[in-house]
């Protein structure tokens, strides 16, 4: 099988030919630049520039060589764009090692810490000495003299206003034709499953925007205001899904949507919280998308949300990534059994959180052969460590980690 024959065979749950596999195929499947520079010189591969495409989590761009190394069978959208030294300014990694950064996202230097400034010149992310990555700073509606429309204080808030590539090379009329371009020329030249990274956050755009102890009161105590709230969110998301699918519908397969609904302990709303506010819009975006375009809908959920499964399944998704074995819930095996026939778990494949990092390569091979016995029958599995590969982990781990994918059990 080709690599995106592999991957949409999974989602049509028949067995592919061998497990197939993520990396960096978006912007939480990949691996902070620190451990990519030491992945690359342990693998003993040629020295290449360092590209940060995601500044707020210092995320590296993954090279053709490693991709093909690993098996890897996706590609996110972007890697079609930026791909010019002029989209690429220098700077230097928490550890005093040289990367390139996007020029449109380019961090500055404010006592002692670094900081990420939206388009008026306000900080909204800071990195201070000894951090390895960005943190919000700024919540428009958190402010009596913020910005007071959804549009406007998108431009004020971190994770709206800093975007890696395409960024604002996908802005305006023109922007369209180079996405559009960008997509063609990219599903011409891989045979690699592509990613489209939309978005479309709902919990998690109200959280960004008035933060998250007001918006958790504004959902609980003032359901009307919450309710327009997400209605204009909608608007807005979907008149952003007709643009970006009308440009690259025909050269993606899987559109990715985000939306963290969960907690170490389990989902941050109850059931009926979520079929309130959230199932309802999810269901109408989830379903323009696949009118507009021949796409599977994977959404990114950290967290415990095994609750919430049945209603998102209902709201039309076809597959949930990070599956974060590690939270309250999320064993795989129960996983399988109650809901393999109807949802594609994309991820679970390595714990992140204490065996990635910590453990030996033998321990780290026995654990991803477990989950991929466990998760791979009948197909709806796409094998990926569970979110992004932290800037401490060895890089033996990462080795050993793909290394056990396709091996027997």
């Amino acid at each position: 099988m080709s690599p995106r024959e592999r991957i949409l065979t999974a989602f049509a749950h028949r067995q592919p030919d061998r497990v197939p596999i993520d990396f960096s195929g978006h912007r939480s499947s990949g691996i902070a630049a620190l451990a990519y520079a030491r992945l690359r010189k342990h693998l003993g591969l040629p020295e290449k520039p360092i590209r940060v495409y995601d500044p707020l989590q210092q995320l590296a761009i993954v090279d053709e060589d490693v991709l093909d190394r690993f098996g890897v069978d996706t590609i996110e959208l972007g890697r079609a764009f930026a791909v010019d030294d002029s989209s690429w300014a220098d700077w230097t990694l928490p550890d005093g090692s040289p990367c390139q950064m996007p020029v449109w996202v380019l961090p500055e230097r404010v006592k002692g810490a670094w900081v990420l400034r939206s388009k008026s010149g306000r900080v909204i992310a800071t990195m201070p000495d000894g951090a390895l990555y960005f943190e919000q700073a700024y919540y428009p509606f958190a402010e009596e003299e913020g910005p007071k429309t959804i549009p406007a204080a998108m431009q004020e808030s971190m994770w709206h206003a800093c975007a890696g590539p395409p960024g604002p090379l996908a802005d305006g009329p023109e922007g369209l034709k180079r996405l559009a371009a960008g997509a063609k020329a990219l599903r011409q030249k891989t045979n690699r499953a592509i990613l489209g990274l939309f978005g479309g956050n709902l919990l998690e755009s109200g959280q960004m925007l008035y933060r998250n102890d007001n918006f958790f009161m504004l959902l609980a105590a003032e359901p009307e205001k919450a309710h327009e709230f997400l209605d204009q969110l909608v608007e807005i998301h979907l008149a952003n899904l007709e643009r970006f699918l009308g440009a690259v519908g025909g050269n993606i397969d899987i559109i990715l949507f985000g939306d963290d609904l969960g907690m170490q302990t389990g989902p941050q709303i109850s059931p009926a919280m979520y079929r309130e506010f959230f199932k309802p819009r999810h269901a109408r975006m989830w379903q323009r998308a696949k009118e507009l375009a021949n796409v599977k809908v994977l959404l990114h959920c950290c967290g415990g949300v095994r609750e919430l499964l049945p209603d998102l399944i209902e709201a039309g998704l076809d597959a949930i990534n990070p599956v974060q074995i590690s939270c309250a819930g999320m064993e795989v095996k129960g996983l399988k059994r109650d809901f393999g026939q109807d949802l594609v778990f994309w991820g679970g494949g390595c714990d992140t959180q204490q065996i990635l990092p910590k453990a030996t390569p033998d321990v780290i091979r026995r654990h991803v052969r477990e989950q991929v016995k466990a998760l791979s029958p009948g197909g709806g599995f796409v094998f990926q460590q569970v979110h992004n590969i932290l800037a401490g982990v060895p890089p033996e781990n990462i080795e050993a980690m793909f290394a056990a994918v396709n091996e027997p059990a």
